[in-house]
């Protein structure tokens, strides 16, 4: 077995050396290692979306991504997306519309909100659920998720 490496990243705007195997998943570093737990583990294999965060600006399942690949990257978890005293506007709109039900699917869909939104400020329906379509959630149904997006719109 390799021996753990020290892996220098940033995370949540904060430098962090990580000590980890180079094969460990990104996903069980920021749970384990730095108690980032809001990124969740849904199911291991990059299909639910509930262990999102974003890698340089892009959304990736931290499930799939071998923590020997964030050498140098900028990471961003659910813990890093409100300001101190501040909720983003995508996460104070699923409080405002019921978006979250269990909280498993939660961080990854307001990161892909996020990401969404970002891209396009101002989507329609379509838009919605194809920049949601990498996340999935057994409790809600859907619909509350997606009036939380266009709440955060309004905002």
């Amino acid at each position: 077995m390799p021996d753990k490496v020290e892996i220098n990243c940033t995370i949540n705007k904060q430098p962090q050396k990580l000590h980890a195997f180079p094969m460990e998943r990104l996903l069980d570093v920021l749970r384990e290692q730095l108690r980032l737990t809001g990124t969740k583990e849904g199911c291991g294999e990059g299909e639910c979306g509930a262990c999102s965060v974003m890698i340089d600006g892009r959304i990736v399942n931290s499930c799939l991504v071998p923590v020997a690949q964030v050498g140098g990257a900028a990471i961003q978890t659910i813990e890093g997306i409100a300001s101190e005293d501040q909720l983003h506007a995508v996460q104070q709109a699923f409080i405002e519309c019921g978006g979250a039900q269990c909280g498993i699917c939660t961080p990854g869909m307001v990161l892909a909100a996020i990401d969404l939104l970002s891209r396009n400020p101002n989507p329609d329906e379509a838009e919605i659920r194809n920049g949601l379509a990498g996340n999935l959630c057994r409790c809600t149904g859907y619909i509350k998720i997606f009036e939380s997006v266009v709440r955060a719109c309004q905002k």
